[in-house]
């Protein structure tokens, strides 16, 4: 890997709300190590709407272009940043990746494994790497669960519950991609809940067996519109998974009930260190050892910020990054997996979706799965 310059040169690609929000906030956060210097979007208003929120930010003089590769050829950035529609990100990662720069994309980083594996195909060629936005890991409260989980600091997780319930009206599905296995690759498992299990998964670990059910009970789409599931963990925990647009009651919850305590986090779209209380056992008196629990070294939100940080550290340091490789596709397995499961009613297990099954091709099975229950009028995927 050449030398790592001074600020790495960043292009935008999508400048609709969550690039002029979060990612812009992310890299005025870091606007020591980092230089925005073009954005890509085929929308000429939302592209300028960009670029003046950028040099409202202090970041003047973002050239815009209307065609990635067009981008690619004449910046060469060092890091691109995707925050397009799902069905885009597959091919745009590939296109950066093999154009020389470092990825770091919304999630879902592509709509099936065999889109992952892809991806992970261009990796081998390219010098960079590609991570998917997974921001809830990076707040300084998941940090300090996680080290404590992996530590034994708790005892053996036992028992986890992991609820994404929100609250979607019919105007939100009224965008066209939203809601279709084509461009979406699914519901609320994929665009929704997706945040909260990988964080469930990056506090406990490799699981192992997953059954499942999914139903569209009240938008008139392809996808489903909730989701449960439960789930065995290689260390021998067992959990509940809950995704659901249809909560007027909007929260997002994980509880983790180990030996010694039970940790639970609790809040919206993003933690931060208040949002995360340990409970210990009845009968455990120790007070030094409880105060050790709820008390985080640093005091970090969760956000977009957080996790450009450690992108910035991996590249710095030549080496892959968090959210990347195996970890990412772990994520993405455990929603083909839930598919797969409450399509055959069947319980999936952990490596069994491999090249040649059809819900490695897509999240649906290539038509191959029945119509998803509900009052609505079920659709084929398309």
């Amino acid at each position: 890997m050449p030398p790592t310059p001074a600020r790495l040169r960043v292009a935008a690609v999508g400048t609709g709300g969550i690039a002029s929000g979060a990612h812009l906030a992310a890299l005025r956060a870091h606007s020591d190590r980092t230089e925005l210097v073009a954005a890509v979007d085929v929308d000429a208003a939302r592209l300028a709407a960009f670029q003046d929120a950028a040099a409202a930010a202090d970041m003047a003089g973002v050239e815009g272009f209307a065609d990635l590769g067009a981008m690619l050829d004449a910046v060469r950035p060092d890091l691109v940043l995707v925050a397009t529609p799902p069905a885009l990100h597959r091919e745009q990662t590939v296109q950066a990746l093999k154009a020389g720069a470092w990825v770091l994309c919304e999630k879902p980083l592509c709509l099936s494994l065999e889109e992952y594996d892809e991806v992970a195909a261009a990796e081998e060629a390219a010098p960079g790497y590609a991570s998917v936005v997974f921001q809830h890991r990076y707040g300084s409260g998941a940090v300090h669960a996680r080290d404590l989980l992996t530590g034994g600091a708790l005892g053996a997780p036992l028992v986890a519950h992991c609820q994404t319930t929100w609250y979607r009206d019919a105007d939100y599905y009224s965008v066209p991609w939203r809601g279709r296995w084509a461009t979406e690759g699914g519901g609320p498992t994929m665009g929704h809940g997706i945040h909260q299990y990988d964080l469930l998964l990056h506090l406990l670990g490799d699981w192992t067996e997953i059954h499942a059910m999914a139903a569209r009970l009240v938008h008139d789409v392809e996808s489903e519109d909730v989701s449960t599931a439960l789930v065995r963990f290689a260390n021998g925990a067992v959990a509940t998974v809950v995704n659901s647009v249809l909560s007027p009651d909007e929260v997002s919850r994980l509880r983790i009930d180990c030996a010694d305590a039970t940790v639970e986090l609790t809040h919206l779209y993003g933690h931060t260190n208040d949002a995360w209380t340990y409970t210990p056992r009845p009968g455990l008196d120790d007070d030094a050892r409880v105060t050790t629990w709820r008390t985080p070294a640093a005091d970090l939100p969760s956000s977009h910020a957080a996790q450009l940080g450690a992108v910035l550290d991996a590249y710095e340091r030549g080496e892959r990054p968090p959210g990347s490789g195996a970890d990412a596709r772990r994520t993405l397995e455990f929603a083909a997996a839930l598919y797969k499961s409450a399509f055959t009613g069947r319980p999936v297990r952990a490596g069994e979706i491999t090249d040649g099954d059809p819900f490695h091709r897509s999240m649906h099975g290539d038509r191959s799965a029945p119509a998803l229950g509900g009052p609505q009028t079920a659709k084929e995927p398309q």
